[in-house]
């Protein structure tokens, strides 16, 4: 059996074609959400260069809301610095989860990690990759598409600014219902019982006590350290049940279903195979 590298013709385009339609729903919502915020801009009186380089360079959806505050108040570089520290923060969590996908990837790694945001880590960490198709050109062009969604929207929206005759009250509103989708997603996309769950788990409940405890307006960073905290104590006992038969998008022997093996397993068997 003869293994397809990289640099073979049609990898890529596999690749890409395997990796739009997954993003299409993230595109539904990216443009949207880029044009609130390009219109946001626009209504500021920023250049139509100020958004678009924001989302090119900043690529923080929720951190690119809260600039438009701090370009228009006074100059603090440390307040921002620790305002977008304790916003971005969750990212954390990805690169820890990611580490054993992004294995290996090469030149792609980098951007890989730039790129990375909470609908292409969903989608990377948990979409069932075919055989044919290379993984890091697949998640390369998620994390590209979503990117460019991103941008698109934001420079639609500020052209488009001061021509709409609607209000856009509450339009950030559409960013919490993508969340919640994508969570719905990966619930019910994961097989077996509450064990299986106990990640998805852990995250509701830490981020619901410390609501309780701090209020809407602290409870983003304590909740963060709590889970943090929760994964690292339990990460040995949630190991152990994987290998009893938990599923994980980042298990490696995982038991065979109907004599067909988990993603992870041909990822594994792919990286052995050699040129017959």
């Amino acid at each position: 059996m003869r293994v397809r590298s990289a640099s073979e013709p049609g990898v890529r385009s596999r690749a890409f074609r395997a990796a739009f339609p997954l993003t299409l729903p993230i595109a539904a919502g990216f443009l949207f959400l880029g044009c609130s915020y390009g219109l946001l801009m626009h209504a500021k009186g920023f250049a139509f260069l100020y958004p678009v380089c924001m989302a090119y360079f900043i690529f923080a959806g929720s951190m690119e809301f809260v600039t438009v505050n701090l370009l228009l108040g006074a100059f603090n570089p440390v307040a921002a610095f620790m305002l977008a520290l304790m916003v971005n923060a969750r990212h954390l969590f990805y690169g820890l989860s990611m580490l054993g996908r992004y294995r290996d990837m090469g030149w792609k790694k980098p951007y890989l990690i730039f790129a990375m945001c909470d609908e292409s880590f969903a989608i990377n960490s948990s979409a069932r990759i075919p055989d044919d198709v290379d993984r890091g050109w697949f998640m390369l062009f998620v994390n590209l598409l979503n990117r460019w969604y991103w941008i698109f929207g934001t420079a639609l929206g500020w052209l488009v600014g001061g021509l709409l005759p609607v209000s856009t009250k509450g339009i950030e509103f559409v960013l919490t219902a993508l969340f919640l989708v994508i969570f719905l997603d990966q619930w019910m996309g994961v097989p077996g019982g509450l064990r299986s769950h106990l990640p998805a788990v852990i995250g509701v409940l830490a981020s619901a006590s410390c609501l309780a405890a701090f209020g809407a307006d602290g409870f983003m960073i304590p909740s963060m350290v709590a889970m943090l905290v929760l994964f690292v104590v339990l990460r040995p006992w949630m190991d152990d049940l994987k290998s009893d038969g938990g599923t994980d998008g980042d298990v490696r022997g995982v038991a065979m279903k109907d004599g067909v093996a988990s993603d992870a397993d041909r990822h594994d068997r792919h990286d052995m195979e050699v040129t017959a």
